[in-house]
């Protein structure tokens, strides 16, 4: 796992992430972000996804139209169980339409079988935010769950977040700088340095 607390500024190296190569040792995979609810992961994954000149794709607004309703009405009207199993199949689906940056639902990775398709066909990153930055930006959300909801589930959740390839830290930074650490990550990762080369 690569965690850009490690990474300070951009002097170590960040600068040399270049696109092109991330995008080229990607290959058909996709860059999967997720984390709870206000972690960032449309907006910050909006602009990564410029930044790569990929598709952006939301998993959340792909389930609604698959589905023709909300996702508070697909769970009123069909409970949780049946909501992940129609998760799991668009996940799939989006997984398998090549490479794109997919902002993923914050309760998918709870389920073993999206896990399991995030792991084989894509490289996934946490958006690892404190409770108190969550709230602050859950706020200005009316369908947003309240502050005990969630106080109540991230401590279910954060341990299979963290089996991530990637953990970044969501502040109150600008995205761009978000964006350029996962960049910089991404590189780290896929071993894809400025140019193409490996730095010696």
């Amino acid at each position: 796992m690569i965690n850009t607390a490690d990474q300070k500024t951009a002097e170590n190296g960040l600068e040399l992430a270049l696109p092109g190569p991330i995008v080229r040792a990607l290959g058909n995979r996709s860059v999967v972000l997720v984390g709870m609810m206000g972690a960032g992961k449309s907006s910050i994954g909006r602009r990564l996804a410029t930044r790569l000149n990929v598709p952006f794709v939301d998993a959340d607004s792909e389930i609604e139209s698959a589905a023709g309703m909300s996702i508070p009405e697909i769970f009123a009207k069909h409970g949780e169980p049946s909501f992940r199993a129609g998760e799991a199949r668009v996940i799939a689906r989006l997984l398998d339409s090549g490479p794109c940056v997919l902002a993923t639902g914050g309760g998918a990775v709870m389920d073993p079988l999206t896990r399991a398709l995030i792991g084989e066909k894509g490289i996934s990153i946490w958006l690892n935010a404190d409770l108190d930055v969550l709230v602050k930006r859950t706020k200005r959300r009316n369908d947003r769950p309240l502050v005990e909801k969630i106080k109540e589930l991230m401590p279910l959740r954060e341990p299979f977040y963290a089996l991530s390839d990637i953990v970044v830290y969501s502040r109150d930074e600008p995205h761009d700088t978000i964006v350029d650490e996962i960049m910089g990550a991404l590189a780290k990762r896929l071993d894809a340095a400025a140019g193409g080369e490996k730095q010696p």
